[in-house]
């Protein structure tokens, strides 16, 4: 199998609630093959997709009842700890709820945490060891 990762998937409680999370809060356009029962965000080489839970669930054979940290974040890497702080205030403003505040971590970068409605975390952090290219690629 190819080392690709081509769309993330996320289970939601809410499609619309979601969708509006994405592009208010984070300022996303969403693609114009979303439709009333999927939504699809263009990130830089792979898609995020936002469906709801339960039939996603349903789609997998799988129970979608379920609760706690299911082991998976995304992440968002800056330019630079600045960056981290400026966004998290912006996203805070907004009512984003900030699981963990900005702060120098272990592993030698600045990271924070966020989550959307749904509760997945996103991890908005300056990895110094991974440069980030024009185009906001590692």
């Amino acid at each position: 199998m190819e080392q690709r990762l081509t769309i993330v998937g996320l289970g939601v409680s809410d499609l619309v609630t979601s969708t509006s999370f994405y592009e208010e809060a984070f300022g996303w356009k969403k693609l114009p093959s979303s439709n009333e029962s999927i939504t699809f965000f263009q990130l830089n080489g792979i898609l995020l997709s936002l469906y709801p839970r339960e039939k996603l669930a349903e789609d997998a054979t799988v129970s979608h009842e379920g609760s706690g940290f299911k082991g998976v974040t995304l992440a968002h890497n800056t330019r630079s700890e600045e960056e981290v702080d400026q966004l998290i205030n912006r996203l805070e403003s907004k009512g984003v709820t900030v699981v963990k505040r900005p702060e120098k971590v272990f592993w030698g970068g600045y990271s924070s945490y966020i989550a959307d409605p749904d509760g997945h975390l996103w991890e908005i952090a300056y990895n110094p060891y991974l440069p980030l290219d024009s185009k906001g690629n590692v």
